[in-house]
């Protein structure tokens, strides 16, 4: 029966213990391919945010001169 409970409890034992990671030394290299992926994806977006303040100035100006011509 102790040969038993011996037994159960240093398979528990063993089950609870957790390795320690690995220290990381170098950073992967697919950051580099994800960062490059985004700006590749960001780049038109922030273009369109440059023209939007642009293309909204036209059209009110349109607008306006729409208005002032009566119509």
């Amino acid at each position: 029966m102790r040969i038993a409970l011996v037994l159960i409890l240093l398979c528990l034992t063993a089950c609870m213990a957790t390795p320690e990671p690995a220290p990381v030394t170098e950073p992967a290299p697919e950051k580099q391919a994800d960062t490059e992926m985004r700006d590749a994806i960001q780049a038109p977006i922030e273009k369109a945010k440059q023209v939007e303040d642009q293309v909204l100035d036209g059209a009110e100006k349109q607008k306006a001169e729409i208005e002032a011509a009566g119509g």
